[in-house]
């Protein structure tokens, strides 16, 4: 089968691959469709470790080819998904306490085991969640990762209806993120970012403010219009949106930093202490959110911008991701 395969001088080769027998617990997919996501990037990079030999990919989905022995809670002939958590260890404290993608035992598709950008792949049966049959399955590929981590960032702010949030970054995680929130969680959405094309698409699928850092101070602005905003999640790499995001922010605030730049951030103590402010972490979504998210969608409340490219343009795609050049959402379908 053909599949995108990292290479030790950080590139990503189209190889031939014979996958293994199955074993207990586990399925085969035969995979429709593999999103390209910037972790896929940093992975390719070595940038969270060297990894040459890996399949890349973590939004797949796939049609169940085969089952091992064991397997009860998928069918062959059912859609399923190829996510970023792959598998926790199923009994520490995080798996049992819904918090299973903190496990510290995590496997993670495209990374330490061979992810869905590929023909063929295997996954946990009870760790690929199903995909709901009215959802398209290129959409439903942004949703395993892109969709879910930003439905669970929108969660984890705690935004209540009626209440503004700050949306730094509106590429493929954060015209989602600006969906969920505005059409799942009922909240007024203010866009940040730098590309007005960025910026128009975010108008469009429904922001209340938006701007452009390059050209307004984007947290000055919400002090002054709206008394600043009741929550910010940063999907931008940039330090300089997550500096924003906390001045952005009202006392009582809370910052949900999503994105993975280089650098740290700058944090004004007393200000956190006085004014009560919160900054948290959000890690993907877990198996129960990314069913969540896949249902919302399905019900169109949620509507990833997608284009679908064949496994051949992987490192044209990682090159225009790295200049800008993307909006909405690659994907890699494998039937090209």
């Amino acid at each position: 089968m053909r599949a995108a395969v990292v290479t030790p001088d950080h590139s990503v080769e189209i190889q031939d691959k014979t996958l293994r027998e199955l074993k207990y617990g586990e399925a085969l997919l035969s995979m429709e469709y593999c999103g390209v996501c910037h972790t896929d990037l940093h992975v390719k990079n070595g940038d969270f470790g060297e990894v040459p030999g890996i399949i890349l990919g973590h939004e797949g989905i796939g049609i169940v080819k085969q089952i091992g022995p064991g397997v009860t809670s998928l069918k062959p002939g059912e859609r399923a998904s190829v996510a970023w958590f792959y598998k926790g260890c199923g009994h520490c404290e995080y798996c049992n306490s819904g918090n299973e993608t903190l496990c510290r035992d995590v496997q993670n598709a495209g990374f330490s085991v061979d992810g869905g950008m590929a023909e063929e792949c295997i996954v946990v049966a009870d760790y690929a969640v199903k995909v709901p049959e009215n959802l398209d399955p290129a959409a439903a590929s942004s949703i395993t990762c892109a969709g879910v981590t930003t439905y669970k960032a929108v969660k984890v702010s705690k935004i209540k209806p009626g209440q503004w949030i700050a949306i730094y970054g509106l590429g493929g995680l954060g015209n989602l993120a600006l969906q969920y929130a505005k059409n799942v969680f009922n909240a007024k959405v203010v866009a940040i970012d730098v590309n007005d094309a960025q910026l128009e698409f975010a108008q469009s699928v429904g922001a209340d403010l938006v701007i452009n850092p390059l050209k307004e101070d984007a947290a000055k602005i919400m002090q002054e219009k709206i008394g600043g905003a009741h929550a910010s999640v940063v999907t931008a790499v940039a330090r300089s949106a997550f500096n924003s995001a906390v001045d952005c922010v009202r006392a009582g605030g809370r910052i949900v930093a999503v994105g993975l730049p280089p650098e740290s951030m700058d944090l004004n103590i007393p200000r956190l202490v006085l004014d009560g402010i919160q900054v948290v972490g959000s890690l993907v979504g877990t198996r129960e959110d990314l069913k969540e998210a896949f249902q919302f969608a399905a019900e169109g409340k949620v509507v990833p911008k997608v284009s679908k490219r064949p496994l051949n343009d992987i490192n044209t795609i990682f090159e225009e991701m790295k200049n800008g050049k993307i909006t909405g959402r690659m994907v890699i379908d494998l039937s090209l």
